[in-house]
């Protein structure tokens, strides 16, 4: 049984009961990692990368990559903050909201706040000023971050846009706060659009992680995500110099979309489902050909044949392998 590290958050998509697969088909070695959708931050943490080599987690979602900042980098005062912010009625539910959907995520503006200090005032007021400044932005931001992570905890199906009712006693979180910034703290956290994320990072030696709003389901996420972010995502990903992994629902589009790329069938629990025991139909992508190095780590793989893991987590199957575009394995 793979023991998978916990996110701070609760969160739709989220891929712990896929880290099994993602782990098994993703390459032997890889210099640095870059999980492009990073969500919860679930594949960051639990993607079998050396701990010296370079992990980036992203995600376009700006209060979320502030949240995940702060749990990295002020966990004592992300920890306080939730603990003075109470949250006991949909009033304070619905507060929280307004909050969130005013206060933007200004890195941009700060920035040229503060060159304008240095500008209009003598090198000791600039420094004093610049010092409130930012520790004004930095409180801010705590509060921020604690407002989404209440939004998060106390919404229905974790969505952050409608109040879910229950008793959820906050306190119990907080160890999970301070262990995640000790897994956090060698991670590059950036808020980019994906083409700009993956263009700065990529490497042949990198492993290049996606995990984007499903097709057809992109209400269910924070972000917008068009018809044609999925095509500018694939024609991005074809370029690519490293290895890529991209996960799908199973959708005739996006298998047609990826043609050229190798495509792995699975299913997962559907935690969202009405009836016990339902199962979610998922894609696994690769623009390489994993059966390279699969043997080494489960046996052999044959194209439309079943295969347990040797933890046996789940089934997977390919489904389909391109005619072209195959990059050699990394060993």
């Amino acid at each position: 049984m793979i023991i998978v590290k916990k996110s701070i958050i609760p969160w739709v998509g989220g891929k712990a009961k896929l880290m099994w697969i993602i782990n098994l088909l993703a390459p032997l070695k890889y210099g640095r990692s870059i999980d492009v959708f990073g969500g919860s931050a679930t594949v960051t943490l639990n993607l079998e990368c050396p701990h010296n080599k370079l992990k980036v987690y992203n995600d376009y979602n700006a209060n979320l990559v502030n949240l995940m900042r702060c749990a990295k980098e002020r966990p004592l005062g992300l920890i306080k903050e939730i603990g003075f912010l109470p949250l006991n009625s949909r009033d304070d539910f619905e507060m929280c909201k307004r909050f969130i959907s005013q206060e933007e995520f200004a890195e941009e503006d700060l920035k040229a706040e503060l060159e304008l200090t240095e500008i209009m005032f003598p090198p000791p007021q600039a420094e004093e000023l610049k010092h409130i400044m930012l520790k004004k932005s930095a409180d801010k931001d705590l509060k921020r971050a604690a407002m989404y992570y209440k939004l998060l905890r106390y919404s229905f199906n974790s969505n952050g846009d409608t109040f879910g009712g229950k008793n959820c006693d906050i306190r119990r979180f907080f160890v999970d706060i301070w262990k995640f910034s000790r897994y956090f703290k060698r991670v590059v956290v950036e808020n980019k659009d994906f083409e700009a994320v993956i263009k700065q990072y990529d490497r042949a030696d990198a492993f290049i992680y996606c995990d984007p709003p499903y097709y057809e389901a992109e209400g269910f996420y924070a972000v917008i995500f068009t018809a044609e972010d999925h095509i500018r995502l694939r024609d991005t990903l074809k370029e690519a110099k490293g290895k890529v992994m991209v996960s799908y629902n199973n959708a005739d589009y996006i298998k047609a979309l990826y043609e050229e790329f190798y495509i792995f069938y699975t299913t997962r629990p559907n935690s969202m489902a009405k009836k016990e025991g339902e199962v979610y139909e998922e894609l696994i992508i690769t623009n390489y050909n994993p059966k390279e190095f699969l043997p080494e780590k489960t046996g052999q793989l044959n194209l439309f044949s079943f295969l347990l893991n040797a933890e046996p987590e789940g089934e997977y199957k390919l489904i389909h392998q391109p005619i072209t575009n195959e990059k050699e394995p990394t060993t």
